[in-house]
């Protein structure tokens, strides 16, 4: 029988300087000064209490989230006595920390390879659920999963697939904290179908198979999984007008010269439309390509010589792409978590470097 661990973060959101960014998930505490709760089959963690207000280089955060309660949410305990009713061992683990979250995935290495690396056991005993609040809590854990078993370019082993820079990422299952995210505002789990009832996901987990997905990494030491929305509004939520240079592999969609409303990057839907604007027609997370849209407005004269504005909306698909800001500031989302991008900010795809389990 599988040993089970089910991870919460301990801050609402994946604030910068939190879970997965190299600071504390809330509070400002640290991986030195807390350790990380866990309580085995009770399904039981105490934990702090506390608010946040962070920033982090490249990134801004007006988010303030409270850490999570005296005792897991109502979904990780159902989780916990469904996993229970089967058999599994159940471990319940409250990571407030990048070291603590790293602490759990140590359970899913390999056995030691004689060229040094750290790599994920593919015939692991152990299986991990994400108990989410956000895609930016899920991404937190990918992060470091990233960050534990992708070898360094000069130790780049032979037995790593040509179009990858890391091995298969060990399967996650996904338990969706946040039930309204299921509904018109959908967040990842909703967009791939997986289940969010605590029952059904600890059938996932036990019965299910790995399902790969693919995973964008970028040079600013992070990961996307659902997609990114550059961009802004004014407070009368007009959008305003910015400029970059905005690539695809070969292609180029904007040369930096024209002012922009919106660029999304997208590995699934998540930013495939904005307002009644369809960006991207058909992101797939699974097909190994980025698709890439940018919202021009174009002035036009009418048949009577008035001038209007339209929106062109021009698109890419793409093993990569790089957004290269003209001037200023840049406001994004990238899977829910803002940020500010001040300079050129690439994106790559991993094919099916990533797994979610799933019936």
């Amino acid at each position: 029988m599988y040993d089970v661990v089910l991870l919460t973060l301990g801050s609402e959101r994946d604030a910068p300087g939190g879970c997965g960014s190299g600071g504390a998930c809330c509070g400002g505490a640290t991986g030195a000064d807390t350790a990380p709760t866990s309580q085995t089959d009770t399904g039981h963690a105490n934990t702090d209490q506390a608010n946040s207000d962070q920033t982090g280089t490249g990134q801004a955060s007006t988010d303030t989230g409270q850490c999570a309660t005296e005792r897991p949410r109502v979904p990780v305990l159902a989780c916990a006595d469904a996993l229970n009713a089967r058999g599994a061992r159940v471990e319940t683990v409250t990571a407030r920390s990048d070291a603590e979250i790293d602490a759990v995935l140590a359970r899913l290495d390999g056995p030691a390879r004689p060229d040094g690396l750290t790599w994920p056991d593919p015939d692991s005993k152990t299986r991990l659920v994400v108990a989410t609040a956000s895609d930016g809590q899920l991404r937190a854990v990918l992060r470091r999963l990233v960050k534990r078993y992708a070898p360094a370019p000069s130790k780049r082993p032979a037995d790593l697939p040509g179009n990858r820079t890391l091995p298969d990422l060990p399967p996650v299952a996904v338990l969706p904290l946040d039930p309204a995210r299921g509904g018109t505002h959908r967040d990842l789990a909703a967009q791939l179908g997986l289940p969010r009832d605590p029952a059904a996901v600890a059938a996932a987990v036990l019965d299910g198979t790995p399902r790969r997905l693919d995973l964008l990494r970028n040079d600013g030491g992070s990961v996307t999984l659902d997609g990114a929305l550059l961009g802004a509004a004014d407070d009368a939520g007009r959008p305003l007008h910015w400029r970059a240079r905005v690539e695809v592999d070969d292609t180029i969609l904007t040369d930096g010269a024209e002012p922009l409303l919106a660029c999304a990057v997208g590995n699934a839907g998540g930013y495939a439309t904005l307002n009644d604007v369809t960006l991207l027609t058909a992101p797939d997370p699974a097909d190994g390509q980025v698709e890439v849209a940018v919202a021009v407005p174009v002035v036009v004269r009418s048949a009577w010589g008035r001038k209007r504005v339209r929106l062109e909306v021009r698109r890419a698909r793409g093993r990569a792409v790089s957004v290269l800001p003209r001037e200023g500031k840049v406001p994004y989302l990238d899977d829910g978590v803002e940020g500010e991008l001040t300079r050129k900010r690439s994106w790559w795809v991993e094919p099916g470097a990533w797994a979610v389990w799933s019936i």
